[in-house]
């Protein structure tokens, strides 16, 4: 058998290997979960898929991007900023929310084809430094794939201009210890509404196997994923920019957003409130749970 051969069968088997692993539906098929870009509010547009979010900001002195979406999903965002009309050379910025590979996709590449500067918190920068395997790289499906450390970090308490663009910044660690939690004010017609935005929801990095992996023996993040709500769940936010689509039930709503038969559903000055809520209960319902069986 030839060299060549060899190296293409090798490659297959890898292939196969990865296909049978019950993540790889993460990565593969992107096309699949495509959507169609959208305003939501003001100058905020829609350009994820229906699992991850992406936001696309107008600030007026260019573009800023709230992640960068999934891995693999540089093309469908690239398409979806041109479909809006503007100009992906013009994203002169992005906020990626935390570490994980689902959020990362397609700053790299901005970074290195428009010179689009990436900003990061800190405290999550740091978290790359010492622990990169913590972005879950090794699970997705390019091995050439790095992780976008940020030109800018942001600080707890910071507020930061990006063109005509104000916003706000908390660190609301849990989910991973540096997620980031944005706030800041948009107008349309006039009317302006306050925009929140909480940069990590989901439980896979609070189950105990997980956490006894990370050397989180106690179980911190639990707590921090707490705190962390507490300290915002009181801020005024009338529309609630979603990190994952179910945050804030965004397909349903773009689909009655873009009918036009209705009120602008994302603006809901009860949902921030509600949902924080929601999610930290789960999180106390894991703690009782572990205090009873210590």
């Amino acid at each position: 058998m030839s060299k060549l051969k060899k190296e293409y069968e090798l490659y297959i088997k890898r292939q196969k290997e990865f296909q049978a692993s019950p993540l790889s539906h993460y990565w593969i098929h992107q096309e699949e979960r495509y959507v169609e870009p959208f305003r939501l509010f003001g100058n905020i547009y829609y350009i994820g898929d229906s699992w991850v979010c992406v936001h696309l900001i107008d600030t007026g002195d260019g573009l800023l991007m709230i992640d960068a979406g999934n891995t693999g999903q540089t093309a469908s965002i690239i398409h979806n900023i041109w479909k809006l009309g503007f100009d992906p050379t013009n994203v002169k910025w992005i906020i990626l929310s935390h570490c994980h590979l689902d959020h990362i996709g397609c700053a790299n590449y901005f970074r290195r084809m428009f010179g689009t500067k990436i900003y990061m918190t800190d405290v999550e920068t740091e978290v790359m430094r010492n622990s990169p395997e913590i972005s879950a790289l090794q699970d997705g499906p390019d091995i050439t794939e790095e992780f976008p450390m940020p030109d800018e970090e942001i600080r707890e308490g910071d507020c930061l201009s990006f063109g005509s663009l104000r916003m706000n910044f908390k660190i609301v660690g849990g989910h991973t210890p540096g997620c980031i939690a944005i706030f800041f004010d948009m107008k349309e017609n006039e009317v302006v509404k306050r925009c929140g935005y909480f940069g990590g929801f989901g439980y896979n990095c609070l189950q105990t196997e997980y956490l006894l992996d990370i050397g989180d023996t106690r179980f911190q993040a639990r707590r921090d994923y707490v705190n962390s709500i507490n300290r915002v769940i009181d801020e005024k936010v009338d529309i609630m920019i979603g990190n994952h689509c179910n945050d804030v039930d965004l397909i349903p709503k773009s689909k009655i957003l873009l009918a036009g038969v209705a009120e602008n559903p994302f603006i809901d000055p009860d949902h921030w409130r509600e949902y924080l809520g929601f999610k930290r209960d789960g999180v106390l319902k894991m703690i009782e749970e572990e205090t009873q069986s210590a």
